[in-house]
């Protein structure tokens, strides 16, 4: 094995500031997935686009996240945390000043493809610096922090955007993260003073680019089926050629990895708490993001006819739940391990997904919100768990590459809920009628329901406790 042999000292200062200042910086950068999402139409009306076009902002993000997080893992053994972190923070803050600053479309997009490269960092960043500094007693505490980035951000993102939005013109949503970006950039370079054995071998451009083909086209494929512009036909190609590009960067990293030279280690899949956790994980955000953040907020609006502001409002108390719960429920995983809290966790999630399917044009909003509660305590007490567990079952060689996979899973799992869970929607609705509909709405919940039960069926595979405690 090439990967670092040994783990690098914690700080003398202690841990607690440095994976402050991560989870902050990670926080920042994940608030402007969704921040955008309420104002497309008046970015659509300001720049002279059509809302199709303007709707790549977000799509554009996540397409590179999808093609950059893959890379993470050789990055994360070959460069200390300090230059990952300072170049991170110094491209987001690139890209954040140009979307401020941009005359048009084509340049704000510009902006924030630049914003996602170093997003995409930050997340595996984060998640190896704690496994490589905390002791094994306390990882599913201080786990819990990365569950607050993961979950809150997302949430009250697009109640930030509204606000925002309703005072100031759409640019303060970047230029007010500026001085933010800033001072994470500034205290990072300044403290993270932490060390790494880098590998020697060199990077293998040809995966580089048959992963970037792989992942970004089975995401932006995925992304496009269900929408009315997108070219079905299309969509279904770049999901194709996504999948064998997928194939074929498996079966060069397997030969990679017999001369030490893979990009992206995939022996984390021997460990089989890695993988039951992984999936587990696929299938939480499949229905977090198809369901919580597509699904419900279409429901709201075209059935109920709430406006965006009152959406993001109404999705808020279930977001916070799961953020504000991540580090108590760590701290219980310490204590008792995955499955006494994962096991519950999915039967809460797939009671939330069924009480959904419940819901029509007569249910009141207050139903609505609170249906979302059960489903986001159910995730609560899975999250942190199934993060800490797969994680942490791995060997110390293997952390960067089991955290680069499953920030890859999540982006993979949020385009498949959205594709799944719009398209069977559009299906369920009346023809010619506006879409989706109630009827489709429905179906779509139905459809999440069966999830849930896939979900509890896998959580009983999470053994009790994590295979390797240090």
């Amino acid at each position: 094995m090439t990967a670092p042999t040994t783990r690098p000292a914690p700080p003398r200062s202690g841990t607690g500031p440095l994976i402050g200042v991560l989870a902050g910086a990670a926080f920042v950068m994940i608030l402007n997935e969704t921040i955008l999402g309420v104002a497309l139409r008046d970015l659509s009306v300001d720049l002279a686009v059509p809302t199709t076009t303007v709707q790549w902002l977000t799509s554009g993000y996540l397409l590179t996240m999808a093609v950059v997080i893959p890379t993470t893992g050789y990055l994360l053994d070959r460069y200390t945390p300090r230059r990952i972190f300072v170049f991170s923070m110094a491209v987001f803050t690139a890209g954040t000043l140009i979307s401020g600053f941009a005359p048009g479309f084509g340049v704000l997009l510009a902006g924030r493809v630049v914003q996602a490269v170093g997003t995409a960092l930050m997340l595996p960043l984060l998640m190896t610096t704690v496994l490589r500094l905390v002791p094994a007693e306390r990882r599913g505490a201080t786990m819990g922090t990365i569950t607050i980035v993961i979950a809150v951000a997302p949430a009250i993102g697009p109640t930030i955007g509204g606000a925002v939005l309703s005072g100031l013109g759409w640019r303060w949503m970047f230029w007010l993260v500026v001085p933010l970006a800033v001072a994470a950039l500034v205290f990072g370079a300044r403290w993270l003073d932490l060390d790494a054995v880098g590998r020697a071998g060199p990077l293998d451009v040809a995966s580089v680019l048959i992963s970037a083909v792989g992942f970004g086209g089975l995401v932006y494929g995925l992304s496009s089926i269900g929408k009315d512009d997108a070219g079905g036909a299309l969509a279904w190609v770049a999901v194709i050629v996504g999948l064998g590009a997928i194939g074929l960067f498996v079966v060069r990293q397997v030969r990679l990895q017999a001369e030490s030279r893979a990009l992206l280690d995939l022996r984390t899949f021997l460990w089989r708490p890695f993988v039951v956790s992984l999936l587990l994980t696929g299938l939480m955000l499949l229905t977090l993001i198809g369901v919580a953040s597509v699904l419900l907020p279409l429901y709201l609006q075209s059935v109920l006819g709430v406006t965006p502001l009152v959406t993001g409002l109404a999705l808020l108390p279930g977001g916070l739940l799961l953020g504000l719960l991540g580090r108590p429920v760590g701290a219980l995983f310490d204590r008792y391990g995955a499955r006494p809290l994962v096991v519950p966790g999915a039967v809460l999630m797939a009671c939330g997904l069924g009480l959904f399917s419940t819901m029509g044009p007569a249910t009141p909003l207050l139903a609505a919100v609170g249906f979302h509660v059960v489903l986001m305590a159910g995730m609560s007490l899975m999250m942190t768990p199934l993060m800490t567990e797969a994680l942490g079952s791995l060997p110390d060689e293997l952390y960067s590459h089991g955290s680069a996979t499953l920030s890859t899973v999540q982006q993979i799992a949020g385009a498949v809920g959205t594709a799944l869970f719009v398209t069977v929607a559009a299906a369920g609705s009346a023809p010619g009628g506006p879409s989706p509909d109630a009827a489709g709405l429905h179906t779509a919940f139905a459809t999440a329901g069966g999830v849930g039960l896939l979900t509890v069926l896998l959580s009983l595979l999470v053994r009790r406790r994590s295979v390797r405690t240090g």
